[in-house]
């Protein structure tokens, strides 16, 4: 039995792998009322073997083991401990360890599977923090890869040579390539010709022995055959076995023509010979039950550089497919299917067309259609014959194809927001599930009416389908609340039906998703008795001790799919419209040193959920944990709901949790605050120049005892890194002026980098040499965005500033007649926010910059090489590409690192939790590190001050590089490295 109590999943019951399921009770395991009772706590000898082996990367903590239970399924295992290895070795000695002590194990990187392969109640590796290695090779033909990469951190790679990965899932900017490899994923263009068994080359495979075979050696085959010759044989014999079947090659023909993720790829057997060929491409789609991809090397495909896109309107489904040969035909690289709920449902995207959002949706269908080509001109070409092609359809208007990127942008949010925009909208406590399928192109339209059919009669309303239409592969999503016994037989007999219906129409029930435990009890229906034999042997000479995910992909369980299902207690508004599916987590600064977006929704849930139970011991542990994990390392920086395919915005929760936890004391002494800004920015400074003058040991003694005596999220540990104090604001008058200027109270609480006088001197020395007149209010000592008080939840002491701002502003732009110029990223994106409803215009320094000044100034001295490093606030502004056209002005190679994230700093955090900083700017730091630039670029002092503590060199704002840059002498101190500065 497993520690949950459930059969072992090699377990033989007494329903056959090809007969219909038992309706199934409510008798799921509970696992999540005392999770301490599966912990790793319970097996001292575990704990210990795993720290020998990862030491430091151990975890049994019941918040760490919670929050990483969730993933984007709608299964919930508890794993006993989360171990984050650094090497292939590691994970080798933690497998043999798992086997030793009779505990499974499964891999999690980015936790986006849809289908419960990433969970485990076991041990859960973290396969993402320390295996992010992306190396490109051959001009970009080729590329080596580490399985904790996204496809998007290595497309983005790729992109200067025209270059990408073969798959495209939707899910690139959260997905990983270890799970791209364990699900065989594809995507809406590669199909089955650049999925990933079709575009990896070799791997380096830990097996479960402890054995690690890289598969690009010359002697690889022979090595395999004296180091594991029972593997050898039993692969070999397997392979016979499935080539001397004509049965079997005939079935694996017909369900490999498609899209097909489900089961084992035992096309291997058919598609190669070397017993090494043959393992490595098992390993694809094996989901993790064989083996572990510690690397891989892909061959790329092209990137085209010209697409165009259309989305083509038809009056019912029976229109839309009918079209779909003449469409084939006509050479479209893609082809994706929306029925009239998804339409729907599109109509309320704020992306949304003006076309769209005016039709009258009843029984519509909709194709989205695409060209790309790397010749412009023959891109026009393949659009008019496209055009000319169907004109004789039902199409109800003259197809039209934009080039426009931000047309085609709206469109593809569209179509790839579809999934969370339904999921999102579920009832209260019901969890989302998105099926995969795939059919012959001429079964898709009976199939799409029959699964309509299906909702109707299961009752499950607004449902979608949609999906890659030139593939056969339809996704269509249905909410099922799993709580009651009711729903879960519901749930049940719509798989039933549903899995019928598709193999009675020739199609396969995994397409491009894995298999998982949503399906495994399918296996054996779909291929019949001796494949699934094929794969049961298969696993067991991979795995013989069944350490790797068991139940994933191969049981014999009826019911595993529907148990350890998940339920969602309602918490609060960001949390209850979350789907888990982690879209959040490679952008947030905190992933690598606490929790993620996603995991913070998790254990809000968890809390909730302890709390329901009645285990208020678990709730106060998690509740305690959660202060430091995920309410003061969290940078507030809102990067999250940017990426949110729903809208979450993360930082909008911590900053509420923050403020309820603020007493009557501390409201009035931040209210005070706001009316005492000019003191309060003015005392910061002195104390910064005050501790620069001490010996630097007096200063670290002093905030160390501080931060111990009052605590750590109060007061800010110094560190010989900080800069002096800076000065103070002072008005400025002018005649006939173009804009008001609003220097960022940084300015004064942070004095300039030694090489560089700083951005408020730049700004105005810029407008000078330009002949541009800017006015500063004289109240400007004692405005603030109001950020500080913002994202510690302090409201009354924002609404004071508030009220100060906008009436002196309101003064000063005589009445929004004039913008208001800022110089920090972050204070522009406060002051926006601030004053929203005041008819007030804010725009950053950098885009007046730009708009206003720049064709006034002389021409540049130009800088070879420049590291730029965009904020957060600059991704929100939207003004990104306005900071890389100023970087280009002033030097000849502009880097902007692929590896950008926010630095972290958020304010104050970088002084409080120099961790979370730390942790923040690793990787693009060492990006930096590896083209060591002459110059190095920011938009806002606090991002500055990190990134010149992560890198070592001297970050200042890129103003003051433009106007060094533009100066008439060089007698003012310079901002250009010599040298190049080591890297930290």
């Amino acid at each position: 039995m497993r520690p949950d109590g459930d059969p072992a999943p090699s377990a033989s019951l007494t329903d056959g792998p090809g007969t219909r399921a038992p309706s199934v009770p409510l008798d799921r395991a509970r696992s999540l009322s005392a999770p301490s009772a599966t912990r790793a706590q319970g097996n001292p000898g575990l704990l210990a073997d795993l720290e020998r082996i990862a030491p430091g990367g151990v975890s049994d903590r019941a918040s760490a083991r919670l929050r990483h239970a969730h993933d984007a399924s709608h299964y919930l295992l508890v794993p006993q401990a989360v171990v984050t290895p650094q090497r292939a070795e590691d994970i080798a000695g933690i497998v043999r360890v798992a086997a030793h002590h009779g505990v499974s194990v499964a891999f999690r990187s980015g936790g986006t599977s849809l289908s419960g392969q990433a969970g485990t109640d076991g041990l859960l590796l973290d396969t993402r923090r320390h295996f992010r290695s992306i190396e490109v090779l051959d001009d970009g033909a080729r590329v080596r890869v580490q399985p904790g990469a996204t496809v998007r951190q290595v497309n983005n790679r790729l992109r200067p040579y025209r270059r990408k990965l073969g798959p495209d899932p939707a899910s690139e900017s959260a997905c990983t390539v270890g799970g791209v490899i364990a699900n065989n994923s594809s995507g809406m263009l590669c199909g089955t010709r650049a999925n990933t068994y079709q575009t990896i080359e070799s791997a380096i495979l830990v097996l479960t022995s402890g054995t690690v075979v890289n598969t690009a050696d010359r002697d690889a085959d022979d090595q395999l055959r004296h180091r594991e010759p029972d593997i050898y044989r039993g692969l070999t014999e397997l392979r016979d076995r499935v080539r001397n079947n004509e049965r079997s090659r005939r079935i694996i023909e017909k369900l490999f023509a498609l899209k097909n993720t489900m089961g084992y790829g035992v096309n291997a057997f058919v598609d190669f010979d070397s017993p090494v060929d043959l393992l490595l491409h098992l390993a694809v789609g094996s989901e993790g039950t064989l083996v572990f991809v510690a690397e891989a090397v892909f061959r790329t495909v092209p990137d085209p550089k010209f697409a165009a896109t259309s989305l083509l309107l038809f009056p019912d489904l029976d229109a839309a497919t009918g079209v779909l040969p003449t469409l084939v035909d006509s050479g479209l690289d893609v082809i994706e299917l929306l029925d009239s709920t998804s339409l729907r449902v599109a109509q309320a995207n704020p992306a949304s067309t003006a076309d769209l959002r005016e039709l009258e949706v009843s029984s519509h269908a909709a194709l989205l259609v695409e060209h790309h080509d790397s010749d412009e001109l023959r891109l026009v070409e393949r659009v008019a014959g496209t055009q000319s092609a169907i004109v004789a359809s039902d199409v109800l208007d003259t197809p039209s194809f934009t080039r426009d990127a931000a047309t085609r942008g709206s469109l593809w949010g569209i179509r790839k927001g579809l999934y969370a925009t339904v999921a999102s909208a579920r009832p209260a406590g019901a969890s989302p599930l998105l099926e995969d399928i795939a059919v012959p192109v001429a079964q898709l339209l009976p199939t799409c009416t029959a699964l309509t059919a299906l909702f109707a009669q299961h009752n499950y309303r607004d449902n979608v389908i949609f999906g890659h239409a030139k593939d056969g592969n339809i996704h269509f999503v249905v909410n099922e609340d799993f709580s009651s016994a009711a729903g879960l037989d519901r749930y049940l007999n719509f798989t039933e039906d549903m899995v019928e219906l598709v193999l009675a129409h020739g199609g396969t029930l995994k397409a491009e998703h894995g298999t998982g435990r949503l399906m495994a009890p399918y296996v054996a229906r779909q291929y019949g008795d001796e494949l699934w034999q094929v794969m049961r042997d298969l696993k067991n000479l991979m795995d013989p001790k069944n350490v790797l995910n068991p139940g994933v992909l191969i049981t014999d369980d009826p019911r595993a799919h529907v148990r350890h299902l998940k339920t969602t207690p309602p918490v609060e508004e960001e949390v209850d419209k979350c789907v888990d599916c982690g879209y959040c987590e490679p952008v947030c600064p905190s992933k690598d040193l606490t929790t993620t977006p996603r995991q913070r929704i998790a254990l809000r849930r968890e809390i909730r959920r302890a709390h329901q139970l009645g285990n208020d011991a678990l709730a106060a542990e998690l509740e305690h944990d959660y202060e430091y994990d995920a309410t003061q390392t969290c940078a507030v920086d809102s990067l999250c709901q940017l990426a949110c395919p729903v809208d979450i915005d993360t930082g909008a929760l911590t900053r509420r949790l923050r403020s309820r936890q603020h007493t009557s004391v501390s409201r009035a002494a931040w209210s005070t605050l706001a009316k005492h800004w000019d003191v309060a920015t003015r005392a910061a400074g002195h104390a910064l120049t005050a501790a620069k003058a001490l010996p630097n040991a007096a200063p670290v003694i002093l905030s160390t005892a501080g931060r111990a005596l009052i605590g750590t999220d109060a007061v800010p540990r110094w560190s010989v890194d900080l800069p002096r104090g800076g000065t103070r604001r002072q008005p400025k008058s002018a005649s006939d002026p173009v804009a008001v200027y609003f220097p960022a109270c940084l300015s004064t609480m942070f004095g300039a980098a030694e090489c560089s006088t700083g951005v408020h001197d730049a700004f105005l020395a810029l407008c000078e040499r330009a002949g541009i007149a800017v006015t500063i209010p004289g109240e400007i000592a004692s405005l603030c965005c109001a950020t500080p008080w913002k994202s510690k939840g302090f409201d009354r002491g924002q609404q004071h500033m508030h009220t100060k701002v906008a009436s002196a502003l309101q003064a000063a732009t005589k009445a929004g007649a004039l913008p208001v110029v800022v110089d920090a990223a972050s204070c522009t994106e406060g002051l926006q926010t601030l004053l929203n409803d005041d008819g007030l215009t804010v725009i950053d320094a950098t885009t007046f910059v730009e708009q206003t000044v720049l064709a006034h100034l002389p021409t540049p001295v130009r800088v070879d090489s420049l590291a730029v490093h965009r904020t957060c606030s600059t991704a929100r502004l939207g003004i990104d590409p306005t900071i890389r056209r100023l970087a280009s002005v002033i030097a000849d190679e502009v880097i902007d690192p692929t590896e950008w994230a926010c630095c972290g700093f958020a304010g104050d955090r970088g002084l409080l939790h120099p961790e979370l900083t730390a942790a923040a700017t690793a990787a693009e730091a060492e990006e930096i590190g590896r083209h060591a630039p002459r110059a190095y670029a920011s938009v806002n002092r606090t991002c500055e001050i990190a990134m010149t503590r992560a890198t070592g060199a001297p970050y200042v704002h890129i103003l003051e590089l433009l106007e060094h840059a533009t100066r008439q002498t060089t007698s003012a101190p310079t901002l250009i490295e010599d040298d190049h500065p080591p890297h930290n």
